[in-house]
């Protein structure tokens, strides 16, 4: 019955996954599809081609690829290749990309290293088993604007709340906020601390690299990881939240362009360390801004709304950015949408002279620097640096933050350092608009969730966080 079913789809199963095979040989990780020696014995099943046997065991379920693995070596060769567990991992809800990108990257936890298969270290047989394992865990991002929390296991964040505009500073009553906050979101997802790891996202906050601006980052780190342990969590991974951003895109090294509420932060990171003493780059404007912006023009243009909420909703929908800003003002770009409760409004010009902010911050009677002119100068300090051989790891640039989804806005954005930089350093940018929407940052914490290898390498337990405490005091 299995041979006739695989006789009746084998060309075109067989052809996907000579593209599969194909698109492995060229990344140099995954070897070429495994070939009988005449020693090897199949019995009946010797006469079938290798696609035909490999096509059999895909239409099993992975635990009874295993046993059929376990009847004769010939068999066991077959069921244990790295092509048949890459497509069951390709059957699982996240996208193949992401997967070996996280467990080629990011298994072996901070500092990073990245694990080669022709060394045989990399056996796609046994990260299936051990993903299959990993315990679900929670995240919680704590953006600037809101926080997005969720189970690893989802596809998304299956919440927001709002958080306080006080998450990345620190007074003394910290503890007693983020203790209200911890709670309010386990609340809600009506969880136990005490049976699931949790992974945190740490705010982009304290932006230079002085020695107190140091202290203020572990204090508050300390302080998350104190609240939580009260809280009895078993362990905690607390990760940058540029760094996730920069995960969910499948890159280690770049510049992330972080579009927060209050200011844009443009941050270095090489091999998943925020690099500060390169220089971390801070725009005194952020989605506020934006927003504040297109409320003034409506007001201009008598368009009444009942809440900056209904202008918000009018940005997210309607709102881009002009790769041509001058071009853009001769053309007609008026657009309409619905807003519930409020009834259908109109934009013309407004949809993007909002954007334009970004990188003509005068328009909105500003005197900060640029978009283009603040990532600019951060490659400068990176290609300064010269903390590589090469220039390539700061010459991607991924764009995160509500507003970073803009339409237009990468494409804007690399027109501009393209024409503002000079050519030895622009050949090769490439900026990236946010992987994952407004979830980026959550789903590079995902990324981390269900690693193979995880929590091991990335969390730290209570017991070592109480033995470290008593250390450094």
């Amino acid at each position: 019955m299995i041979l006739r079913k695989v006789w009746g789809s084998v060309w075109n199963r067989s052809n996907s996954g000579k593209d599969l095979v194909s698109h492995q040989r060229a990344m140099n990780h995954v070897p070429p599809p495994l070939l009988l020696s005449s020693s090897s014995s199949l019995g009946a099943f010797d006469q079938l081609p290798m696609d035909i046997i490999v096509q059999i065991l895909m239409m099993m379920e992975p635990r009874d690829a295993v046993k059929l693995g376990l009847t004769c070596k010939a068999w066991k060769c077959v069921a244990g290749g790295n092509r048949l567990w890459i497509f069951y991992l390709q059957c699982s809800q996240e996208p193949w990309d992401s997967i070996f990108f996280a467990e080629t990257s990011l298994r072996s936890g901070y500092p990073l290293r990245m694990i080669s298969s022709q060394s045989g270290e990399l056996s796609f047989m046994h990260i299936y088993s051990q993903r299959a394992q990993v315990p679900g865990s929670i995240i919680i991002d704590g953006g600037s604007g809101y926080c997005k929390f969720g189970w690893s296991k989802y596809a998304s964040p299956s919440g927001r709340s709002a958080t306080f505009l006080e998450f990345g500073n620190i007074e003394s009553p910290i503890y007693a906020r983020l203790q209200q906050f911890f709670a309010t979101i386990f609340t809600r997802m009506q969880v136990k601390p005490s049976m699931q790891p949790i992974v945190v996202s740490l705010p982009l906050c304290h932006f230079d690299d002085t020695e107190s601006a140091r202290a203020s980052r572990r204090q508050l780190k300390t302080a998350i990881l104190n609240v939580l342990f009260d809280m009895n969590v078993p362990a905690v991974c607390a990760v940058n939240q540029a760094v996730l951003a920069l995960y969910a895109a499948r890159r280690t090294s770049g510049i992330v362009v972080n579009i927060g509420f209050q200011v844009i932060t443009i941050l270095p990171i090489l091999h998943g360390k925020v690099m500060r003493q390169v220089g971390v780059e801070v725009i005194s404007f952020g989605a506020l801004k934006l927003t504040g912006f297109l409320k003034e023009k409506m007001q201009e243009n008598n368009i009444s709304f009942q809440s900056l909420y209904t202008v918000r909703t009018l940005k997210e929908k309607l709102c881009y950015v002009a790769l041509d800003y001058k071009d853009e003002l001769s053309k007609d770009t008026q657009a309409s949408v619905e807003v519930s409760g409020e009834g259908w409004f109109t934009l013309s010009k407004e949809r993007f002279q909002t954007g334009e902010i970004l990188f003509q911050p005068r328009l909105a009677g500003m005197r900060a620097m640029s978009l283009h002119q603040a990532v600019s100068l951060c490659m400068d300090h990176c290609d300064a640096a010269g903390l590589t051989g090469d220039d390539s790891w700061f010459k991607t640039v991924v764009l995160t933050g509500g507003s970073s989804c803009l339409p237009g806005l990468a494409e804007r954005l690399e027109r501009e350092l393209h024409e503002h930089l000079p050519s030895y350093i622009s050949n090769g940018v490439r900026v990236i608009p946010p992987p994952c929407g407004v979830d980026t940052s959550w789903h590079g914490a995902k990324l981390i969730s269900n690693l193979s290898t995880f929590p091991g390498p990335w969390c730290i337990t209570r017991k070592q966080f109480r033995r470290k405490s008593r250390l450094m005091w």
